[in-house]
């Protein structure tokens, strides 16, 4: 018999999946949105009020010590709720090829991300500052429980690129601290096509280490709508890890809702 947190998994899981196909249609509904993906960390930065944007990765392979596993769909849902405000919904899709195991939904959490100190991110001077904390939620499968996270970002925008500084500590699913550190380096933002790297270090305490490096390209097709492209090869526990993601950001407003609008 399915608990009630296997159900609510499996209807999480169901509307990741199924979401997917609407994405591709919606992305012609565009604003601003600036890609964060394909990167573990993230940038100072959230969506603008009544704006919702979307990282999607229809379908990635990574390949570790227990074989090859697709990730398929990895989506962040990121919803602009007040000036500087924004609630983010992610999660990813994973089913291992190299055996017969069942689709998971996993990497599943709900976040607020505000942002502190407006900044070069926001056409200000200087750096912007923002943080994000929130609920990690159980995986669909297994016995993992409920964590919570609470990270830092500082970010800097330059002629010649951006860099983005990502500190965050957090209780796991299974209850072990947790610390993480990202550096994420972009080309000048300018260029249509961007070269964009990133190494991070994470700790899950009496568990193991993971050290990740990434490098890729991100195509900013227009403000409203980019694509990139990435490697990623890292040590988990002393054993390697490559994964190749490739996805898009893209955004839209929710005034097609409003009842007021005219036709």
């Amino acid at each position: 018999m399915s608990t009630p947190n296997q159900c609510l998994q499996g209807r999480l899981q169901k509307l990741l999946m199924s979401g997917t196909a609407i994405m591709f249609g919606l992305a012609a509904w565009s604003s601003s949105a600036w890609a964060y993906r394909p990167f573990d960390g993230t940038d100072a930065a959230v969506a603008a009020p009544g704006e919702v944007e979307i990282e999607l990765q229809p379908a990635g392979p990574r390949r570790d010590v227990g074989g090859t596993t697709l990730i398929a769909p990895a989506t962040v849902f990121n919803y602009g709720l007040s000036e500087g405000w924004e609630a983010v919904l992610e999660g990813q899709g994973e089913t291992p090829l190299s055996s017969s195991g069942p689709t998971s939904l996993t990497a599943a959490g709900a976040f607020l991300k505000h942002v502190v100190v407006p900044g070069s991110l926001q056409d200000k001077t200087g750096p912007s500052v923002a943080t994000e904390f929130g609920v990690l939620l159980p995986d669909s499968t297994g016995d993992s429980g409920v964590g919570a996270s609470i990270a830092g970002i500082v970010s800097q925008r330059w002629d010649w690129g951006t860099i983005h500084f990502n500190a965050e500590t957090a209780v796991t699913r299974d209850h072990h601290g947790d610390v993480f550190f990202s550096t994420i380096l972009e080309g000048p933002s300018k260029w249509t096509v961007r070269p964009v790297a990133e190494i991070f270090y994470e700790n899950e305490f009496g568990r193991e280490e993971t050290i990740s490096g990434l490098i890729g390209l991100i195509w900013q097709v227009r403000d409203n709508l980019s694509f990139d492209l990435a490697f990623r090869h890292a040590l988990m526990g002393g054993h390697p890890v490559n994964e190749l993601r490739a996805g898009l950001t893209f955004g839209f407003p929710l005034r097609f809702l409003d009842g007021r609008a005219t036709h």
